[in-house]
């Protein structure tokens, strides 16, 4: 069970998971599963050398393909606690900004995984419209059913 919005330059995603946060966190500690979050279509791809598990400042670079462009993008984390939340924000990349909340909320069915992105794009309205409001939609989409499938 999933929820989906995005609309105006915010995305919310929420993904009921039948695991605690704990658990949760802990898969999302590991930079390595980011590429299992992510559609193959964007051809995700690691640049930097990983720590065992993610912490506060921590700055991770990778290439994903956009419309068959190549494109760097880099995050650094920002928010880090543990089994709660923590954000990563885009410091080179593709957008104008982009600011990534991940949050954790344990439940008696286990764990509410929830993303909340605030971005801004490039050339405006139309671009987002025509766009990238689409591909965001297949990406979260994808990434709320394969956590589904990892944690249900």
């Amino acid at each position: 069970m999933f929820e989906l919005k995005i609309d105006q330059g915010e995305i919310y995603c929420s993904t009921q998971l039948s695991k605690k946060s704990d658990e949760v966190f802990e898969f999302f500690s590991d930079a390595n599963n980011l590429q299992i979050l992510t559609p193959s279509f964007l051809k995700f791809k690691i640049l930097s050398n990983l720590p065992d598990k993610i912490k506060l400042n921590d700055k991770i670079d990778y290439r994903i393909s956009l419309r068959y462009i190549p494109i760097k993008w880099r995050s650094k984390i920002t928010v880090w606690e543990p089994n709660k939340r923590f954000v990563d924000e885009q410091i080179l990349g593709p957008y104008r900004q982009w600011v990534h909340e991940h949050l954790f909320i344990d439940n008696e069915h286990g764990c509410l995984a929830i993303d909340k992105v605030k971005y801004k794009i490039w050339f405006g309205f139309i671009v987002d419209k025509l766009f990238v409001k689409k591909e965001l939609e297949r990406i979260f989409s994808f990434r709320a059913n394969k956590l589904s499938e990892l944690f249900n």
